[in-house]
């Protein structure tokens, strides 16, 4: 059997049609670019993702072939690439249904042999697509959520179905578990076409919770001066994810159930009734079964709830699943802010492996988003974590002797680890300022955040 001559090969690869077919063959959107960022051709994937046609946006500008947010804030096709490398982002599009789709963005300037950059190429695939890692060693992901354990990937694999029933579903685990990610990307995974739409009982006052769910009249309550349609009706064709359920009052309890039999709401101070087609999704991180033996929960509303339930483990609980994260999360962060942060040092790593993190998953990223902010070189060190993180009992026996940092910031906040993840967040706007001399410009900067959500956060810890 003659073989085939390679330089034929590559010609017929690198013609137009040949190019082409070899792009249709990718499993997610590709875009080439020229210099300017003007479009020389798509693929297949391409096309279904965004809903453009192809031919139709040949020759104007990706900016509004792929009416993408990242467009609008740092692209490098648009500000000019600083250093020459790859860019890879979590973003939103824009489709022609007019709907909002969130991705995964990837974006490489095509440089040539003399150093100048010729073009751009752009892949794109979304946001709630499962990944597998190109050696197959069984990791999976769902949005952020990331995982090789065995709990993990069984949520992941029941996701598809689950997302395609109507059926009421109960999320159960520790606080920064991932809860409302997990619900999040089963309602993107499903048909409906209404929005979803979250409320936490935890963090309203038990008078404005019936009006929040179920809305009100006008005039029904002090200083309601116009009607309110509430979240019922504003889940219409979606998804209301009612977070941390077992704060839901006795009362409230008997109301939600009544509207998950017969889909009727009835605003505070209204005889008129609405019927809406909303999914129910809950989350809790109390034992819901002990709260109902101590009367504190509906055992009717419970069996209601409890149709599909899913349990997500503690970060202590899934093994390898914590360097996994790790990892994710520093190329995230790497990416997102444009520092070149590689990896852990030794001490880092020791010192998380041995950490109990009692926030989960959302403090281990805001942990590594932290870090990520504060260093100064390529590696994370010991003087670039919270202060929190060195002062404690979770700290390793060949760390205990480590000296606190040099270059912590002087009047941290160091305490042993916090419950919550509101306490850690208020010791990184502190540490902030004092690293920024009290600048408030220049500490939202540090912290990726705006000045107005500096000035919010400050204002609810209050710190003056």
């Amino acid at each position: 059997m003659p073989i085939a001559d390679p330089a034929a090969l590559i010609r017929s690869l690198t013609n137009r049609e040949g190019l082409e077919a070899l792009l249709d063959l990718l499993p997610l959107g590709v875009a080439i670019l020229d210099r300017q960022g003007k479009v020389l051709a798509v693929n297949k994937g391409y096309e279904s993702l965004t809903g453009v046609d192809g031919k139709q946006v040949l020759g104007i500008r990706c900016l509004h072939a792929l009416r993408c947010d990242y467009c609008m804030r740092s692209c490098p096709v648009l500000t000019g690439w600083t250093d020459k490398r790859p860019k890879t982002v979590e973003a939103n599009i824009v489709d022609r249904d007019r709907e909002k789709v969130n991705i995964h963005l990837n974006i490489a300037p095509l440089v040539g042999d003399n150093g100048v950059i010729r073009g751009v190429i752009e892949t794109i695939m979304p946001a709630s697509t499962h990944i597998l890692d190109e050696i197959g060693s069984g990791v999976a992901g769902l949005g952020e959520l990331v995982g090789r354990s065995p709990q993990v990937r069984k949520i992941f694999s029941m996701t598809p179905s689950i997302a395609q029933t109507d059926s009421p579903v109960l999320i159960t685990g520790e606080t920064g578990t991932g809860k409302d990610m997990l619900a999040e990307e089963i309602h993107k995974e499903s048909d409906r076409d209404g929005p979803f739409v979250k409320v936490n009982c935890g963090s309203l006052p038990v008078p404005l919770l019936e009006s929040e769910l179920f809305g009100h009249a006008k005039n029904a309550l002090p200083g309601a001066d116009h009607a309110k349609p509430g979240r019922l009706r504003m889940a219409h064709g979606g998804t209301l994810f009612i977070t941390e359920i077992g704060d839901l009052p006795m009362p409230l309890q008997a109301k939600l159930l009544a509207y998950m039999d017969d889909h009727a709401v009835r605003p505070v101070g209204s005889t008129k009734v609405v019927h809406t087609d909303v999914r129910i999704m809950a989350a809790s991180h109390y034992d819901l079964e002990d709260m109902v033996r101590h009367k504190r929960f509906r055992r009717d509303l419970l069996y209601r709830l409890n149709v599909i339930r899913l349990h997500l483990p503690p970060l202590r609980e899934r093994g390898e699943d914590l360097l996994l994260l790790q990892d994710h999360f520093l190329k995230m962060f790497q990416a997102r802010y444009g520092k070149k942060v590689d990896r852990f040092s030794k001490n880092v790593e020791t010192l998380l492996r041995s950490y109990e993190f009692p926030g989960n998953i959302r403090e281990l990223r805001n942990l590594i988003e932290y870090a990520v902010n504060f260093c100064d070189t390529n590696v994370i060190r010991m003087r670039h974590l919270p202060g929190y993180m060195l002062h404690g009992p979770n700290l390793p026996d060949n760390l205990a002797s480590v000296p606190a940092p040099a270059q912590q910031p002087q009047g941290a906040v160091r305490a042993a680890p916090p419950e919550r993840w509101e306490d850690v967040q208020r010791k990184m706007i502190l540490e902030a300022l004092v690293k920024t001399g009290g600048r408030k410009s220049q500490a939202a900067e540090l912290l990726g955040w705006g000045r107005s959500t500096l000035w919010r956060k400050m204002k609810y810890f209050g710190i003056e």
